[in-house]
């Protein structure tokens, strides 16, 4: 018993050294971890999509690759998501019109006041220059996934209004990196109080600002509207937004990754703005229900378009070209 034991051991002994030294197979190999940052609440509906994603992520890549994310602005606001992804703390980011525009400032183009006020003339703009747009992330360093967007842009304050001149007594907020609406105030003859996105609640608190563009999901999500009493019937823009991923680190995936990757973004993001939209639509209900006025700008719908005018006219060849912004005027008009 014991002579037949003996070559059955150096068997496998030997197996063993055969398979220690075999290559690593496909499913022992490491596990890409992508870190994002997203302004999006934490147990919010919209984080069981992003879950709903990772997991779709691991099972088209093998658990190649994976997604964790970092809610409710605890990596700091868009500029902030920008930075860290420069320097490798970060790896991608779900962000609006500020981290776009930080990156591209001609992207900026789709949210100016009075252009794009449908998501059909959205969704048309976008598919007609994705590949333009795509090509100008490139060159900052980052891959662009996939577009998205978050509700209707309208004007909030705690104080009445119908009229632009009306704004100008405010104290209106403007995100420390959007141009676009800091310039549509200065039109107006308003003057913007440039605050971080987390500095908003504080600022409606102490009074510092009291008036905010924003869409009616964001102002419940954020809790804007228990400070606010007056909300625009009429929205200027749409809040564009996308998802982004730092070029270096989406290069370092296979070719099939990649695809995976962006495959799984698209999907997660029509679904997404399905929500965001309805959401957006519901919000605006609750906010009249939950005492919001609302306030019908079409008596001076003269003087409002002036300025939406004036302001896409001076930011010409500033933040956008003039040709980019005539594409665009064209596919939204249908042309």
């Amino acid at each position: 018993m014991i002579r037949n034991a003996i070559p059955l051991t150096l068997v496998l002994f030997l197996s063993f050294l055969v398979r220690g030294s075999a290559p690593i197979p496909a499913y022992a190999e490491a596990t890409t971890t992508l870190r994002v940052a997203t302004l999006l609440p934490p147990g919010s509906a919209y984080n069981d999509i992003l879950r709903a994603w990772n997991r779709t992520l691991k099972k088209e890549t093998d658990n190649r690759v994976q997604l964790r994310f970092y809610t409710g602005g605890s990596q700091g606001d868009e500029r902030d998501f920008v930075r860290k992804m420069r320097v490798g703390q970060m790896d991608a980011a779900i962000v609006t019109t500020t981290g776009l525009g930080i990156l591209v400032r001609p992207v900026l183009v789709l949210t100016l006041p009075g252009l794009i006020e449908s998501y059909d003339q959205l969704d048309r703009a976008r598919a007609a220059l994705n590949d333009r747009f795509s090509d100008l992330f490139r060159k900052s360093g980052v891959e662009l996934l996939t577009w998205a967007d978050a509700g209707k842009a309208r004007i909030f304050s705690a104080h009445e209004f119908a009229a632009p001149a009306d704004i100008k007594s405010l104290r209106p907020w403007a995100w420390k990196d959007d141009p676009i609406f800091a310039h549509y105030l200065k039109v107006i003859g308003a003057n913007p109080v440039r605050l971080g996105l987390n500095e908003v609640y504080a600022g409606l608190q102490t009074r510092m600002v009291d008036t905010v563009p924003c869409s009616a999901v964001a102002a419940i999500a954020l809790q804007w509207f228990t400070k606010l009493k007056y909300m625009a019937k009429q929205n200027y823009s749409i809040v564009v937004g996308a998802i982004i991923v730092e070029r270096k680190k989406f290069e370092e995936l296979s070719k099939e990754d990649q695809q995976a990757l962006r495959d799984t973004a698209h999907k997660m993001t029509s679904a997404f703005q399905s929500m965001a939209r309805r959401d957006d639509a519901a919000a605006y209900q609750s906010l009249l229900k939950r005492g919001i006025i609302e306030v019908d700008l079409d008596a001076n719908k003269a003087a409002w378009d002036d300025a939406a005018s004036q302001t896409r006219a001076q930011l010409t060849g500033l933040v956008y070209s003039r040709s980019l912004l005539q594409e665009v005027e064209r596919v939204v008009q249908g042309k």
